[in-house]
């Protein structure tokens, strides 16, 4: 498959909750085929909800707490990062946005922070290369400050 010639690591976010089963055991079939692939990662949102993960992650580290495992003072970035379903993964640079959409949907609330959006009016049907190239020239030319002020 194109995964495993590639090396592709797929990895899925989201809930499993309500999927047919059958998409589930195809899911799991194909993760755990290339589940030690090291090459770029895939990361599949399915039945994914970026509120619902913060609210997930939030939960966790209340119950460490509980527990005495967690001090609430030792609750950061970092440690919320590390409760995310993208633990591990680098946040996105870009966020491409087809059909003219200007909000991000509830999804990646927290890992889209710092990045840069670049809309389009075009469907995502009509989505081409070039539109690609047109994303990336836009980016390239912008000033990541990541929360920072303007340089002057």
């Amino acid at each position: 498959s194109l995964l495993m010639r590639e090396r592709i690591r797929l990895i899925m976010i989201g809930s499993r909750d309500g999927l047919p089963s059958s998409t589930l055991a195809a899911i799991d079939e194909t993760v755990g085929m290339c589940c030690k692939n090291d090459g770029m990662r895939l990361c599949l949102a399915v039945n994914y909800g970026g509120r619902a993960e913060i609210v997930k992650a939030a939960k966790t580290l209340a119950h460490q707490v509980a527990s005495g495992r967690l001090h609430p003072d030792e609750i950061d970035e970092s440690s919320i990062e590390s409760q995310l379903e993208t633990n591990g993964m680098p946040d996105p640079d870009l966020l491409i946005r087809t059909a003219g959409e200007m909000r991000i949907s509830n999804f990646l609330l927290w890992q889209m922070s710092y990045a840069e959006f670049w809309v389009t009016p075009d469907l995502w049907p009509d989505f081409t290369e070039r539109h690609l190239d047109l994303a990336i020239t836009a980016f390239q030319s912008r000033e990541r400050r990541f929360g920072g002020l303007a340089s002057s």
